[in-house]
């Protein structure tokens, strides 16, 4: 799989061909004419860039997946990754025999990009076994230094080891420092420059223990901009960003509580600039892009009346040439094939399908919802609280129109209001509601998008009834 041939493939002109209607990619594409030599010592090619920015469809027969160049490893990525944060559940615990299933009908269609990280849950193991019942060499591995509230050397040194053991493999292909930004520059210090630690990851790097280096972003954009500063020093191969139509250039009036923070557009054109990829996390910004207003999703329709509004996200996604890679989270088998589907082979949006979903964007940046992408990383709650089911219901409700409730006492209010409710409470168990949020604000440093959780479940508890405090 690595150093593979790139060659054009008949599937994969039939694919250029389908990429040169989408102005706005190749507008991108000819923005890189202009990026700096990106590793170590190499001289800069302009036709090097453009091969590894432009998708290469396999030349199977029975496999149609898009893939793109890792211009540092020359890895040859699909451009739809598996994100094994959220795994099918039996019984309150991680189906195995589904992740199995669902690994191996990824492979079987050309994924072979798996991203886990040590802070979800039994995730590293649950993927280590679903993956070594396969040979190494046909997946890519990517895992974190998640923050483990331990800083010292030997902590973040033993994280390495123990992802190593739980995920049975002796390299990381994908190495992060998870959740830089969240904390500021202090917490970037603490966690990774002051103890050695990053100095250390990139001599795990130059010996192969890890074959690339790159962090996942949240907050204070000055820490982001710190790291590419100093990218002579570390040699980032990869930034993993959130990125999605309506965080392209609303990022900023979503998460209104961070002071420091950055648009998408503006993250990845600054990776582009260096020729660092970017890893695309929360394309559909938790789910929400999967189910938009009845009037957008009509809209989509006339234009593709075959695509769901999640595949138009992630088209859209896919459509920038510096994309290596898409996560989705791929719960269900059905959710899987669909995705397959999108990528095999992906055909990037038009520019008249980015000017709508841009304005799609404007419209819906402006409705009040909570922008919980469902991490989980603020479970379990000490008091049971669901926190990411609250936001859920509540989002949806938003998107609905049920919320906001209008400011007047007709009819229409009462009945929004138990439509509210009716669906709340057929969505949530009591223990789950949000009356049982005690204030204890212990969800609050958890939050990689700076939520301020207590106060957006106080909003939801006014509509409930009385008599569920």
């Amino acid at each position: 799989m690595k150093n593979s041939d790139s060659s054009e493939t008949p599937g994969r002109r039939h694919f250029l061909k389908q990429l040169g209607r989408g102005v706005s990619s190749v507008a991108a594409l000819s923005a890189l004419s202009s990026l700096p030599a990106w590793s170590r010592g190499s001289s800069f090619s302009y036709d090097r860039a453009r091969q590894s920015a432009e998708d290469i469809v396999s030349g199977s027969d029975d496999i149609a997946m898009t893939y793109r160049t890792n211009r540092h490893m020359q890895d040859r990525v699909s451009l739809l990754g598996y994100g094994m944060m959220r795994l099918p559940q039996r019984d309150g615990t991680v189906d195995q025999e589904m992740v199995n299933q669902e690994v191996d009908y990824a492979l079987a269609h050309g994924v072979n990009y798996f991203d886990t990280a040590p802070s979800y849950g039994k995730s590293e193991e649950v993927t280590g076994i679903a993956l070594s019942r396969h040979r190494r060499d046909t997946y890519y591995l990517a895992t974190k230094a998640s923050d483990i509230r331990r800083y010292g050397l030997a902590d973040g040194q033993q994280m390495l080891h123990n992802s190593l053991d739980r995920l049975r493999t002796t390299y990381i292909d994908y190495y992060l420092l998870h959740a830089v930004g969240l904390g500021g520059m202090d917490k970037l210090r603490l966690r990774f420059l002051d103890n050695g630690l990053l100095d250390w990851l990139c001599e795990q790097r130059d010996k192969g223990v890890i074959r690339n280096l790159g962090f996942s972003y949240h907050g204070d954009v000055r820490v982001f901009d710190y790291l590419l500063a100093h990218n002579d020093k570390y040699h980032f191969n990869f930034v993993q960003i959130e990125m999605n139509y309506i965080d392209w250039r609303h990022a900023s009036t979503q998460r209104n509580s961070w002071k420091h923070d950055a648009d998408a557009e503006y993250l990845y054109a600054k990776c582009a600039k260096l020729g660092i990829h970017t890893v695309v996390m929360e394309p559909l910004l938790g789910g929400r892009l999967a189910k938009v207003d009845s009037q957008y999703a009509q809209m989509m329709k006339q234009i593709r009346p075959g695509d769901t509004p999640a595949r138009w996200a992630l088209r859209w996604v896919g459509s920038h040439p510096n994309v290596l890679v898409t996560l989705s989270g791929m719960t269900t088998m059905d959710v899987l094939r669909e995705n397959v589907a999108t990528f095999s082979p992906l055909v990037p949006c038009t520019a008249a399908e980015t000017a709508l979903l841009s304005r799609l964007a404007d419209a819906m940046a402006g409705t009040p919802v909570v922008p919980c992408t469902a991490c989980r990383y603020c479970m379990p709650c000490p008091f049971g609280v669901n926190i990411p089911g609250n936001f859920s219901v509540y989002n949806e409700a938003v998107n609905l129109h049920q919320l906001p409730l209008p400011e007047t006492t007709a009819s229409d209010y009462q009945e929004r209001l138990q439509s509210f409710r009716r669906n709340y409470q057929a969505q949530l168990k009591p223990a789950e509601w949000a009356t049982q949020c005690r204030d204890c604000e212990a969800c609050l440093p958890k939050c990689p998008q700076q939520i301020r959780i207590p106060n957006q479940l106080a909003r939801i508890r006014e509509m409930l009834p009385e008599t569920s405090a």
